[in-house]
């Protein structure tokens, strides 16, 4: 299922913003990106439309995806 961002407080967006890029690992880019602009550029990508909030009913978990990667059953 989606999660609309207006359903959720700045900080609670913050938190799964900062989660989500904690999971992601090492950045083996040419450049290391700090943090902070790590996690500017998640929320970035929610709030265009570019990456989207699942939750998982059978996990009961919020992961950040790409729209093209969410099944038409988690809409």
């Amino acid at each position: 299922m989606i999660i609309p961002l207006d359903a959720l407080s700045p900080d609670t967006l913050q938190s799964i913003a900062e989660s989500f890029v904690l999971r992601e690992g090492t950045d083996y880019g040419e450049q290391e990106v700090a943090f902070a602009t790590k996690v500017e550029q998640v929320i970035a990508r929610l709030k265009s439309g570019d990456a989207v909030l699942v939750y998982s009913e059978l996990h009961e978990t919020v992961d950040i995806r790409h729209p093209d990667d969410v099944g038409s059953d988690e809409h």
